[in-house]
Parts: C-alpha cells; sequence; structure tokens
C-alpha cells in the first residue's frame, strides 16, 4: 500500500520499523501495548509481530515480544561495510587504554550520528550510550566535530530536519549560537563538549578528514567533569585526540 501524499513511501514499511522502533524504546511489549503505540488494530499487529518472529526479527516470551538478535547481524554488516571503522577501531581501543577513558568513533547518518565503536579504559564511566546508537549531532562533541565541517546548508538542512532539542541545560538551541560554536571548532581544530548531553560528562573530540577534505567522522574521549579539568580538557587531550585522527586519516588515505 502506497501512500497517497508520498507515492514513493511504503506504509507496511513504515510500520514495520515502527513497531520495531517501539520494542526497542520499551524493551518488550503486548500486542495490546503495541496496539495504543502504533494505532493499528490488534489483528493487524499480531500479524506484523508473527512475521517478523518467523523471521527472526522480534523474539516472542509469554506474551511478549522484544527485538530479536537478526538486527545485530545487519548492524553488523553495517559498520563492517564503513571503511572508518576497519581503519579506526584499533586507535580507538588503544586510545582508551592510554587515557583510561571512555573512546568514541561516531559518523553522520541521516543526519544523525551513530557510534561506530566504543572502547573503556580501566577508569572509564558507563553511559547511556552503545554501539549503533543515533544521537542528535548538535549536542555532542563527536557532533559538533562533524558539522564544523559540513557545508553551511547542509547543517542547516539536518536542524531543519531533527531540530535542537534540549538533552541538559547546557546544551545549544539556538542556531546562531551552534554556528558561533562551530567556527570555534573549526579554528581549535577540536570539540568541547560540556555537559551538552549528559550531566557530569566531559567531552574531547576531533574530526576525521579525508585527503579531499571532507569529513569522514569523528573520535572523542569522555570522561567526568573531575577529571576534564584545565589542562588535560583543554590542551592535553585535544592534541592527543589531533595525533591519533592524524594515523587515522593518513591510514584512510594510502587504504
Amino acid at each position: 500500500m502506497v501512500d497517497q501524499e508520498n507515492p514513493n513511501e511504503v506504509k507496511t514499511a513504515r510500520t514495520t520499523f515502527r513497531i520495531l522502533e517501539e520494542l526497542k524504546r520499551r524493551n518488550e511489549a503486548t500486542v495490546t501495548e503495541l496496539t495504543d503505540a502504533v494505532d493499528l488494530s490488534k489483528s493487524s499487529v499480531h500479524n506484523y509481530l508473527s512475521t517478523l518472529e518467523r523471521d527472526g526479527y522480534v523474539v516472542k516470551s509469554g506474551n511478549t515480544y522484544r527485538v530479536g538478535l537478526r538486527l545485530l547481524d545487519l548492524g553488523g554488516h553495517a559498520r563492517r561495510k564503513k571503511q572508518i571503522y576497519d581503519i579506526a577501531k584499533e586507535e580507538v581501543t588503544a586510545l582508551a587504554e592510554e587515557t583510561g577513558e571512555l573512546a568514541n568513533l561516531l559518523v553522520e547518518e541521516h543526519g544523525m550520528g551513530v557510534y561506530l565503536h566504543r572502547a573503556h579504559g580501566v577508569d572509564a564511566v558507563k553511559t547511556d550510550s552503545y554501539i549503533g546508537q543515533r544521537v542528535y549531532l548538535h549536542n555532542t562533541g563527536l557532533g559538533n566535530a562533524i558539522l564544523a565541517h559540513l557545508p553551511r546548508d547542509r547543517v542547516d538542512r539536518i536542524l531543519d530536519r531533527h531540530g535542537m532539542p534540549a538533552s541538559t541545560d547546557r546544551t545549544i538551541t539556538d542556531r546562531n549560537e551552534l554556528f558561533e560554536e562551530l567556527e570555534r571548532v573549526r579554528e581549535n581544530g577540536y570539540a568541547l563538549d560540556d555537559e551538552a548531553r549528559v550531566k557530569g560528562l566531559r567531552c574531547v573530540a576531533v574530526p576525521i578528514i579525508n585527503n579531499n577534505d571532507e569529513v569522514e567522522g569523528a573520535i572523542s574521549v569522555s570522561g567526568p567533569t573531575s577529571r576534564f579539568q584545565d589542562e588535560r580538557f583543554r590542551e592535553e587531550l585535544p592534541a592527543k585526540l589531533q595525533s591519533v585522527a592524524n594515523v587515522i586519516e593518513l591510514n584512510i588515505t594510502y587504504t
């Protein structure tokens, strides 16, 4: 069935993904709960779930359903197809070991940030982020490192599509203020996230730029504000990240 307002949009496909996203949001759900959430009849929701279960995309336990691991296979395949993942993962892991903190690799897709790799040092804090998670770009150091190196009109389109919701009281939610911040990122060569997405967490991020001056993604080190202060936050970690980024960029160029 085709949406009348957009003939290229297949409603059944969109409904399938709405159900999967709702299962992800709730961790698990019954047919009745999903019926209320996606505004379909119980029989329709049951048919979708039965099909997804048969193909391994959801798992049924009693009366509840949850996302199945077959989706991990698709995500793992997509990640392996990203050249930057294979090139950067060892450098990001080494960065976590050397700093003792949480190191990350993020790329942009459809105007959102996607974590491709994360590595935990001995002192790394636990956060709500995970590999494959999609996050806004405007409220993370990683995202700002990427946005700063995208064309202005592309950034405007991303903000038009996804908005600038606040995660904390330190999130930039004004477009002009964000563009001023992105100018600072370009001038400094790195981005600083001072509790913009998670209260109590700071992050230093740098972009990965290929030989055509296109941003491929960004890497970062994150940690608690108590350990990310003064010289370490504004000098030591930025310099270390820029050094690692340089190695990744060279490997991208000559791979």
